[in-house]
């Protein structure tokens, strides 16, 4: 709903926020190789799982940022381009990114068939994007979306004394916003906001009947 501005009118502000100096959108797929994930302990049952325990077809997996360091800028370097016609210095930079990947297997039918975690890897990829971002600028890079399917699964059957272990190929696709952003303090004419109207709350219903059945009660000598 429209309000009116409060007393007063427009006023001369200060405000803290964050300019742009550069926004990128890009993607990128790249596979990863998991090698020797050891079968977990059936959790019913407690017994070591082995190969012919599982569902190869149903190994899954997860990605997601890692808890630490999940984007660590490494350098940025000065380098001029030709932009229009123009000269124009931007600068590359480096971008470490850290994941963990957490693969997923199914028992068998017979056995329950319920999901269970085999094991999670830490992963690193890197990358060199074009910004205009100069030295004193902040490199933020957020997922739009990420994702990975297992491309490959295996098992190969172990010892008496080695677990049964389990080889995985993984695909991982993932969408990123990648930003170069500078606190600033903007001086803007603007006008204070005014709070809303407080919505009422619904009325209290009124009493009703529930449908009846004439045809079937109270007899009326018809229906008996």
């Amino acid at each position: 709903m429209q309000m009116d501005n409060l007393t007063g009118g427009q006023e001369l502000l200060c405000i803290n926020t964050e300019k742009v100096y550069d926004w990128i959108l890009n993607e990128a797929t790249f596979d990863l190789n998991l090698p020797d994930l050891e079968l977990p302990i059936n959790p019913v049952t407690g017994d070591q799982l082995e190969c012919a325990d599982i569902d190869l077809d149903t190994v899954t997996c997860e990605v997601a940022p890692a808890e630490t360091d999940p984007i660590v800028v490494l350098d940025r370097e000065n380098q001029v381009f030709i932009v229009d016609d123009e000269e124009v210095t931007l600068q590359i930079v480096n971008i470490r990114k850290n994941f963990e990947v957490t693969v997923f297997v199914n028992l068998l039918p017979e056995l329950g068939g319920s999901q269970l975690e085999v094991g999670t890897a830490e992963f690193t990829r890197c990358e060199q994007v074009i910004l205009c971002a100069p030295e004193g600028t902040d490199i933020d890079v957020s997922y739009t979306d990420l994702n990975c399917f297992v491309c490959t699964a295996a098992c190969d059957e172990g010892t008496t004394t080695e677990a049964d272990e389990l080889d995985v190929t993984v695909t991982v696709r993932l969408c990123q916003s990648i930003q170069s952003t500078f606190d600033v303090t903007l001086e803007l004419v603007a006008e204070f906001c005014q709070p809303r109207d407080i919505l009422p709350f619904p009325p209290c219903p009124t009493p009703t009947i529930p449908a009846q059945c004439p045809v079937v009660f109270p007899s009326n000598g018809n229906n008996g």
